[in-house]
């Protein structure tokens, strides 16, 4: 036989193009349509309803950046379609290659109903099935005209991304308002032929079921009439009945699909814009499951819920019902898909706290599984957290993502720090918007890492960011590959659903430890740094918040600020979503943020300050609180006081130009440059900086990834550095132990001030940094003299280690990496510490001095800023403040305390009385992370703690006041079997490595 394959195959690809997909719709007729522009931001539905709009007419440009239209369409429907199926086409200008990245559309009814949203890939609304004839149509569209950010040019810097800045120049054109005859038969016949064609391709050239598709095929094309094809698809199809009843093999990959939208909340369009994307998506989701009985949709982060019930009540109904039903899935139990990288402890604990609560408050839901498909990277603290919410299971994407390494597993045990396992899943479709294409189900197939011992994956099934999510099309296909040769096996089902299946079936699956490092966007550690600044502050105060609020209304029956305290971390913890403190959104997203993370700070510091005041009583003494979990100057972790007397610092000129600070533990010597030279020890006779180095030189490096402009540095931006040696002035800070330092370079210019606080064993730096650069990325570098292979990392409830070296492409991957509060590198018996209060990027390297003593130099670099143009371009323009210390001879315990104490300075009031902490605990291993008053309202303290050093600990924790019980919670203070060894007010507890407890302590 002849290979007419190809001949075959094209001709079913223009078949399909030019005769078949336009069939779908025989009959239009054109209807009236007149809009009305909202003058400024979205107006209430029954505003846009009631407005009078003027006319205009298919084929004219609308919709200035970030504007809402409403549109009104009115029409007939003829006589003669009586009988038939109709359906009103809606194009709004759509580029059907840009779901969820243009313009986007709510259909209401005229009573204010919502109906269905309008996408690139989903702009048909049904009118009637079947229509008498003569109807009225009226329908009002709220549209959004959302400018095209990421273009066909990608990565191009654009002014589009603020309102301020975006102009108004209209957008779209409107291309199409039609009442349309819907023929089913032929829209099915697509279908048919999509499927087909599509497996086709993926199946082997010489394998006996492609020749029997491709053969069914030309039959079925064989009998359209090609100027008939309405009056033909039934007998068409009729011939492809037989090839798509073949059963699937016994052995075929299983794939649970679920519906999916992945909507960001916020990327390329601010806050405000995500609350309409899920009313829309919510709106089409529920219309499907309507029309679909197999089908079921799973959205995860409650606060995308939480808009729906607050903006949107007709489409929160829907959903509601829809839940009950088990056909709408809450997932993920978070109240975002926050970065998990940055997030602090108690803020990626609260992440879960509130997004599980919510479920379960609204719908009596608990989530099993955690769901994060596009978060970059996961942190190693991350499966206790997990399963202290009570949550077993983990699944994302993003890793698929990485540059260098493969991942070798999909389904797989993800280990943390403290030994929790948690079963995670990398659906190997290597997308979370699956459009059941052929492609995508085979490249699930051969790429599924874990055949021969499992079976199932998962395929995340819709368009995102406001792509509408599954459409009625994945649907049909999913259908017909349901059980069919040569193709997985699909059915729709729940993410607990697919779970249970995969780990019954996986016993004993392979164990990953430590984190799940992406090799890709590191970039996201350092851009928009005040958005990173806002948060790390924030997290802080909150501490501060509760802790003072909890004390003062235990001890003075101060009102704790439940509701307060609430709505302030759902702020924060939104503000964690993965593009925002990552720092990858449009301008507008983190100009809202800055002025956002100011309110939240102005109105945790009035709490404390009340709380505080509240405490100190009245009086003229001068009492220091100390907020950090551990004491300082003799004031207790948790308490007030006043200080013990520092000690003393002098300063002398260094003979070879520059300064010497020394405070009597620590000799500092900054040469002429403003460099620093020589951190001497004095107890330990031991030198920190490197040789023939210098610390504090921050270096510029040129800063032009390949993509992904605010996400990415790329390796080779260490080609090119440029040292900032040169030195405008230094001069000795009018307190007499400190010497400030200015320097210029390019745009920018930048202050520093080193200093040596009496009594303590740290050099402080604060920089700021007036920063004009573009496409730079600047670093503060620390050259010590210590060899070591690994240096520890804090991240959540404790810390890890990374190599230091690059022996393999995974260690070399890791060239820049994410820590908390601090970096800590040692040999046998000392070490150094790098504290901050507000960075989170850096890169660790080592080199062997060929010369001298052969001695190796182990570099710590910070990065403090980046300049991308894309997609915000005047990324971080402006002024900054940074604030180090460097800790010589610190073990890990003087990193933990070191790294708290540079995020939590101390305030002073002015009271009548010491205040005693509310709990404290006798060793300083175990860290109080949190103290608060239990969220149920009911008085009881909430006590939240860790092992922070990495070994077993057992420690005594008293409270401050009278106990009737103790029990131990998880995240959401619910109790646990554990049952805590408690007397009085005294609480013993036995903590593995790294073990997080929280304790309710019940009050007399």
């Amino acid at each position: 036989m002849h290979d007419d394959r190809s001949l075959v195959e094209a001709r079913l690809r223009r078949v399909l193009d030019e005769r078949v997909r336009p069939a779908v719709y025989p009959e239009s007729v054109p209807l009236d349509v007149a809009v009305w522009h909202a003058p400024g931001e979205p107006v209430p539905v029954a505003e846009g309803l009631a407005a009078e709009p003027g006319p205009i007419e298919v084929g004219a440009r609308w919709g200035a950046p970030w504007g809402t239209s409403w549109f009104r369409v009115t029409g007939t429907v003829p006589e003669e379609w009586a009988g038939r199926t109709v359906e009103a086409l809606l194009d709004l200008g759509f580029d059907e290659n840009m779901p969820g990245f243009q313009c986007e559309g709510l259909v209401y009814r005229p009573d204010g109903t919502p109906v269905k949203g309008l996408n690139p890939r989903n702009q048909w609304v049904r009118i009637g099935a079947p229509v008498a004839g003569g109807e009225q149509v009226r329908l009002h569209i709220e549209a959004a005209s959302n400018p095209v950010i990421l273009d066909y040019h990608p990565f191009r810097p654009t002014w589009l991304g603020d309102k301020d800045t975006a102009g108004h120049e209209p957008q779209y054109t409107l291309t199409r308002m039609d009442l349309a005859v819907f023929d089913e038969t032929v829209w099915q016949l697509v279908l048919d032929l999509e499927v087909l064609g599509e497996l086709m391709a993926e199946l082997p050239a010489d394998a006996p079921r492609r020749w029997e598709i491709l053969r069914a095929v030309e039959r079925a094309l064989d009998a359209i009439d090609l100027q008939d094809v309405n009056g033909t698809a039934g007998q068409a199809r009729a011939r492809l009945t037989d090839v798509l009843s073949v059963p699937a093999a016994p052995s075929a990959h299983r794939i649970s699909a679920v519906g999916h939208a992945h909507i960001d909340s916020a990327w390329l369009w601010p806050l405000r814009e995500t609350v309409r994307k899920v009313a829309r998506t919510t709106a089409n989701m529920t219309a499907l499951i309507e029309d679909e009985p197999d089908f079921v949709f799973a959205m995860s982060q409650a606060q995308q819920w939480a808009w729906v019930k607050e903006h949107r009540p007709e489409v929160w109904a829907r959903v509601k019902k829809a839940v009950a039903d088990g056909r709408f899935v809450p997932a993920g139990g978070m109240w975002v898909e926050s970065d998990t990288n940055m997030p602090g402890s108690e803020a990626m604990a609260r992440q879960f706290v509130h997004g599980k609560r919510f479920f379960l408050d609204e719908f009596g839901i608990e989530n099993d599984e955690a769901w994060l498909p596009d978060t970059f990277g996961f942190a190693a603290g991350l499966p206790q957290i997990i399963r202290a919410a009570g949550s077993t299971r983990l699944l994302t994407q993003k890793i698929s993502w990485s540059q260098t390494n493969k991942f070798p597993h999909h389904t797989f045990q993800w280990e943390g720090i403290d030994g929790t396992r948690i079963f995670t899943h990398f659906p190997p479709v290597d997308t979370y918007n699956c459009s059941m294409k052929g492609s995508e189900l085979a490249h699930a197939t051969r790429n599924f890492k874990d055949k021969g011992r499992a079976r199932h994956s998962l395929a995340p099934t819709g368009w995102g960011d406001g792509g509408g999510g599954t459409t009625r099309e994945m649907v049909a296909k999913a259908a017909r590959v349901r059980d069919l040769e040569g193709s997985p096996a699909v059915v729709w089902e729940t993410p607990a659903e697919f779970f249970e299946k995969a780990e019954a079936e996986y016993a004993d699956p392979p164990v990953w430890v430590g984190e799940l490092y992406l090799e890709l966007h590191r970039a996201t550690l350092t851009s928009q740094a005040r958005t990173k600044q806002g948060n790390r502050r924030s997290e802080h105060l909150l501490r501060e918040a509760e802790l003072w609020a909890t004390t003062a209304a235990v001890r003075t029956g101060f009102p704790y600020p439940y509701e307060e305290l609430d709505r302030i971390w759902k702020t924060v913890l939104l503000h964690q979503f993965h593009d925002i403190l990552p720092g990858s959104s449009i301008a507008w997203v983190h100009r809202e943020a800055r002025a956002t993370y100011q309110r939240v700070a102005a109105e945790l510091d009035g709490i404390i300050d009340a709380a505080q005041r509240a405490l100190a009583g009245q009086g003229t003494r001068s009492l220091v609180f100390n907020s950090a979990p551990h004491s300082r100057h003799g004031i207790p972790a948790g308490g007030a006081g006043e200080e013990e007397p520092p000690g003393e610092v002098t300063i002398s000129e260094r003979p070879e130009g520059g300064r010497i600070l020394s405070n009597g533990l620590l000799r500092i010597e900054i040469d002429a440059r403003g460099l620093v030279v020589s951190v001497y020890d004095l107890a330990a006779d031991r030198e920190s900086v490197a040789p023939g180095t210098a610390a504090n030189l921050l270096q510029l490096h040129p800063d032009f990834p390949n993509m992904w402009d605010a996400w990415d540095v790329d390796a080779f931006y260490r080609n090119a550095v440029t040292n900032l040696t040169d030195l405008d002035s230094l001069t000795v800070g009018e307190e007499g132990h400190s010497v400030r330092i200015m320097r210029s370079f390019g745009s920018s210019g930048v202050t520093q001030v080193l200093s040596l606080p009496p009594g303590e064993r740290r050099l402080l730096i604060d920089t700021e940094v007036d920063w004009h650069e573009t496409e730079k990325f600047l670093k503060l570098a620390f050259p010590l003299d210590l060899h070591a292979d690994r240096y520890a990392s804090e991240t959540q409830f404790g810390h890890f280690h990374r190599p230091t070296h690059t022996n393999t492409s995974w260690e070399a991957a890791k060239f820049e990496a994410c820590n908390h509060r601090f970096i800590h590198l040692d040999e046998p018996g000392w070490g150094v510490a790098i504290v901050n209060d507000s960075t989170y990027g850096h890169d660790v390297t080592r080199t062997v001095r060929t010369d001298g003593d052969r001695g190796t130099t182990t570099t710590v670099r910070v990065s403090l800023l980046r300049a991308p143009r894309f997609p915000d371009p005047e990324t971080d323009q402006g002024v900054h403040r940074f604030r180090h210390a460097l800790v010589p001879g610190a073990g890990i315990a003087d990193a933990v305390r070191e790294g708290w104490r540079i995020n939590l300075p101390e305030r002073r009031v002015a009271g009548g009385h010491e205040v005693a902490p509310l709990v404290t605990v006798d060793d300083d291993a175990v860290v109080i992370t949190a103290v608060k008053l239990a969220d149920d309202g009911s008085g009881d303290v909430v006590v939240r703690f860790h092992e922070a050093h990495g070994g077993r600990a057992r420690a005594t924790l008293t409270a401050g006041f009278e106990v009737a019980g103790a029990e131990v919670t998880d995240l959401l203070e619910r109790p646990l079997p554990d049952l805590p060894e408690w007397a009085g007010n005294r609480v013993c507890v036995r903590l593995r490595p790294f073990e997080l407890v929280t304790l309710r302590l019940a009050r007399v």
